[in-house]
């Protein structure tokens, strides 16, 4: 069976709602102002999954490893089985996943995901598009392997959530300490105070500190032209 595909396409009316975050975060954190300057326009993108199951699998797939032996993993499980769905890893005996080039924990996570999606512990699309952020990161949360910051992710790239500012992440984290000239990475606690003036627009100023960590100097000079970039890197602990 061949490998989904997760394409990506900007969410309808993203033009519009980018410049809108845009204004905002200029208006309310003149910090921010030379990133967004450097950077250039906000072209966050979604990531469409075909269910909650698929894109948590490929996030628990992907955890500490390159996206090389990742995308080839996750491929030769997606061709393991008979279709790409919870049932089916249910069937699967622990021995077929790690076949396909699984750690132990991680098929481990994929059947504790794959049990929760058939008791409606983890929502669907479809329903997690009605629920709350916190709802989301809770529910996601009690899977095993998946920690906050996949559930972060999922709530910026599958649903599009406006106002996600995953604290932990050692990318939003290394561009804010850029951004503002601090010689040590701030605390997540630290970053979420600071980062109340953001709301409601906390995603765009993540994907902003996730492009300043990328340019790595921040003076005019070294930047020849703006960056176009979309997603984070995850860093070996994010979860």
């Amino acid at each position: 069976m061949a490998e989904p595909k997760a394409a990506a396409a900007a969410a309808p009316g993203a033009a519009g709602a980018a410049a809108r975050a845009v204004a905002h975060l200029r208006a309310a954190d003149p910090v921010l102002r030379l990133a967004i300057d450097l950077v250039g326009p906000y072209e966050a993108e979604l990531r469409h999954a075909p269910s909650t199951f698929a894109a948590l699998a490929e996030a628990i797939v992907h955890q500490q490893l390159s996206t090389t032996v990742a995308t080839t993993i996750f491929g030769r499980l997606v061709a393991a089985l008979a279709a790409f769905t919870p049932e089916a890893v249910l069937a699967t005996p622990d021995e077929g996943l790690r076949a396909a080039g699984l750690s132990r924990a991680k098929a481990l996570a994929l059947a504790d995901l794959a049990a929760r999606c058939t008791n409606g512990e983890v929502p669907t699309l479809e329903e997690a598009r009605a629920l709350d952020d916190a709802t989301i990161v809770e529910r996601l949360s009690a899977v095993r392997g998946v920690g906050r910051w996949t559930a972060e992710m999922f709530l910026i790239f599958h649903l599009g959530r406006p106002d996600v500012l995953p604290t932990g992440d050692l990318g939003v984290r290394r561009g804010f300490a850029l951004v503002t000239g601090a010689a040590d990475l701030p605390t997540p606690k630290a970053l979420a105070a600071h980062g109340e003036r953001w709301a409601p627009h906390r995603t765009a100023a993540s994907w902003y500190l996730w492009r300043a960590a990328e340019l790595g100097d921040l003076s005019p000079a070294a930047q020849p032209a703006p960056v176009r970039r979309n997603g984070p890197k995850q860093d070996a602990a994010g979860q």
